[in-house]
């Protein structure tokens, strides 16, 4: 089939990078009759049956329901079920409920002094369930409810863990299948060694292009593009509805953290080629307008079919949020950073507080703009909300808010950019069911992405003489994360939120984004023992593949007619697909040094 045939073509591209081969092994192992189970008809993604079966005579039933990831909501109507017939015979209505997350479910009866009990219980995909309800006997009031499982549900989650622990086990067993290869597949040749006498927690490497960088960034990327291409419709790769975090709300932050990294390092490089500041800058402010630019035509789809309408034209997005960010920490990066010569040592006093005696004046900014946004968030009056409003609205805080998704951030896009300029169908709208537009990559947050920017600018590798050290400021962004939230989903005091690009949420994402680059930094360019291949082409090339991704989402052969389109298999292997192909893309634009840079 197409899907395989393409499979196997990739495969054959790629066989020798060996990070890749794992997930062409799952794409592989996931075959046609795996694809498509027969499920209960009119049934879609993440749903599974129940047959209501009310055995109570002379008394209707409604059935309400809630979901646990759905925090201080109201129970939301699920179906009403008739009186059951004198002859005995119950009414039975069948009805879809959601199986992503356990739900608890809500009996109303029409009688009087009637205990109608409520049932917690997490449904499977595909499942056939039926609820039973009934009385104990004829002279008691007390009801009974029983979930009987009528026909089991299908683990979807299998077709991801089956073949990756498939692929470990082969890989364990060298007898059964080739040795792992890990080959440099075309990168620069590396003749610098680390010294043999560089103390445990300094690692030192060459002033050339560390490709822990475009690794780091291309991981990134990859993911954002799997994401965004659907993950499978697996509720762990879809953002989340509010508070709390996903795989998909690590990637953009990522992607920010890698790009103040590589601020310090592009600025250097050019002030040291004998550009002046004035022409750094003024490239600063070309790649920032290109940027905010291309992701205006991006977010509004609609250009393939004529000009761009102003009237329901959205403005914010995540290239013009990078674009405006970029420019931000350039021009913070162009006025106060010092140089650090290349013979500076690491013992120095005060180590651990280097970073902030070095570039006082930008903690000084960056502190100015976090009190602005704390000010703004907790302090701005919005009208018809509570002051320092974090929630998402809708029947959330038990609906008393039903207009005041974000608060404050809301407030100021619809304030400043019009109800019609922003994102009209933000994620809040499934789960917790809002009607007014929000945009994740709105105003208020974008001052949260500077200081994740900053955050990243701050990583010790861009002193001059490229060395690593345990940064205690990352880790103490962790430290005040865990003060923050909790260490808890809904009940911290600002949790970690992507929508809002909460503060929280920003040191969280910030403290994981070092230690994996610091974890990457290692393994790349101390030890040598990965290349970064297949995550470093991408994160070379990393604006065309955002970009075109975008682009051609909806063209062959990145999406094509499914026979099943409420299959998390078949969603998987075509989001595999298009993944794939663009990271060929990437890898055979750099065989031929071709790179998109603006």
């Amino acid at each position: 089939d197409v899907g395989s045939g393409t499979a196997s073509a990739l495969y054959l591209v790629l066989c020798r990078l060996s990070p890749f081969k794992i997930l062409t092994y799952v794409f592989l192992s996931i075959s046609a009759s795996d694809l498509s189970r027969r499920r209960p008809l009119g049934l879609k993604i993440d749903q599974a049956l129940l047959l209501v079966h009310n055995e109570l005579i002379h008394e209707n039933l409604t059935v309400s329901w809630l979901s646990d990831y759905c925090y201080q909501c109201l129970y939301q109507d699920l179906v009403s079920v008739p009186m059951s017939n004198t002859s005995g015979k119950p009414s039975i209505v069948a009805v879809a409920v959601d199986s992503q997350h356990p739900v608890t479910l809500h009996l109303n009866g029409t009688g009087a002094g009637r205990e109608l009990p409520r049932i917690h219980y997490h449904f499977g995909e595909f499942g056939n369930y039926s609820l039973v309800v009934k009385s104990f006997d004829s002279s008691t009031k007390m009801i009974s409810c029983d979930i009987i499982i009528n026909e089991s549900p299908v683990n979807s989650h299998l077709r991801i863990i089956d073949p990756i622990r498939n692929w470990f086990y082969k890989k364990l067993h060298p007898g059964d299948t080739d040795r792992l290869i890990n080959s440099e597949l075309g990168s620069p040749t590396r003749t610098d060694s680390t010294s043999s006498d560089v103390p445990a927690t300094t690692w030192t490497v060459s002033q050339r292009r560390l490709r822990s960088l475009d690794t780091f960034r291309g991981l990134s990327l990859i993911i954002m593009v799997f994401v965004n291409y659907g993950g499978g419709k697996y509720w762990f790769f879809k953002h989340q509805s509010w508070n709390g975090l996903t795989l998909a709300d690590l990637v953009f932050p990522w992607f920010v953290f890698i790009m103040g990294t590589s601020i310090s390092l592009s600025l250097n490089s050019m002030l040291r080629r004998g550009c002046s500041k004035w022409e750094v800058l003024g490239k600063a402010l070309w790649r920032s307008f290109l940027l905010f630019l291309i992701g205006i035509v991006i977010v509004n789809p609609n250009y393939c079919l004529g000009p761009l309408s102003w009237g329901n034209l959205r403005i914010p997005g995540v290239l013009q949020r990078l674009g405006f960010t970029y420019l931000v920490v350039a021009v913070l990066e162009l006025l106060f950073a010092k140089a650090v010569a290349e013979n500076d040592t690491l013992e120095t006093p005060y180590f651990a507080l280097r970073d902030i005696l070095l570039y006082w004046p930008q903690w000084v900014f960056i502190l100015t703009l976090e009190a602005t946004w704390l000010g703004l968030t907790f302090l701005l009056i919005v009208p018809g909300c509570p002051k320092g409003y974090l929630g998402p609205g809708g029947i959330g805080d038990f609906g008393k808010y039903p207009n005041c998704t974000g608060g404050a951030a809301g407030y100021i896009d619809h304030l400043l950019l019009g109800e019609k300029h922003i994102y009209q169908h933000p994620s809040s709208n499934v789960l917790y069911q809002t009607t007014v537009a929000y945009d994740p990559e709105g105003i208020l947050g974008t001052i949260n992405s500077i200081c994740m920017a900053f955050f990243g600018l701050q990583v010790p590798a861009l002193c001059a003489a490229m060395k690593i050290h345990i940064n205690s400021n990352h880790l103490f962004q962790g430290i005040i994360s865990a003060i923050l939230t909790k260490c808890s989903k809904d009940e911290g005091y600002i949790p970690a939120n992507k929508n809002l690009w909460s503060i929280s949420y920003v040191t969280t994402l910030s403290c994981f984004a070092y230690l994996l680059l610091l974890l990457i930094y290692y393994l790349v360019d101390v030890k040598k023992w990965w290349s970064g291949a297949p995550f470093f082409y991408p994160g070379m090339n990393s604006i065309l593949v955002y970009v075109g991704h975008e682009v051609f989402e909806n063209y062959f052969p990145f999406k094509w007619k499914m026979k099943d389109s409420q299959s998390h298999g078949e969603h998987l292997a075509q989001n595999l697909v298009a993944t794939s192909i663009w990271v060929i893309i990437s890898y055979l634009l750099y065989r031929k040094r071709i790179f998109w840079k603006i």
